[in-house]
């Protein structure tokens, strides 16, 4: 009976101090785009929380959010994109899958994507 505890214990300093870090610190926002090409984005999608989807590559990150309410969207949980053709747009769907489970959520969609480039130094 110790150990989900236990586990919860630990785990809690570390979902503070994650949550204390803003990935787009340092980083200029540009103009929101409707599509981004999915061959210019990195390993796949960090989730922040649940309105914060971030695509990496380089210098720049992509912000997008869904549209509407997505409940089952937050960290550490897996996005199965229904993607048409090479670049990833709004209004494109997704649905999530929860760690430990096999069957995802509704669908949910993005809205649009929004760059944010590293500052020069």
């Amino acid at each position: 009976m110790r150990a989900p505890w236990l586990l919860a214990t630990l785990a809690l300093p570390l979902a503070l101090g994650a949550a204390a870090k803003d990935p787009l610190a340092g980083r200029v926002a540009g103009k929101p785009v409707n599509c981004i090409d999915t061959g210019m984005v990195g390993n796949g999608p960090i989730i922040v929380d649940n309105k914060t989807i971030l695509y990496q590559r380089g210098r720049r990150t992509w912000k997008t959010s869904p549209i509407g309410a997505c409940p089952a969207l937050r960290p550490l949980t897996t996005l199965i994109v229904i993607q048409y053709g090479s670049q990833l747009c709004r209004n494109d769907r997704f649905r999530v899958l929860e760690p430990g489970v096999s069957i995802p959520s509704a669908v949910c969609r993005f809205d649009a994507f929004t760059p944010y480039d590293r500052v020069k130094k």
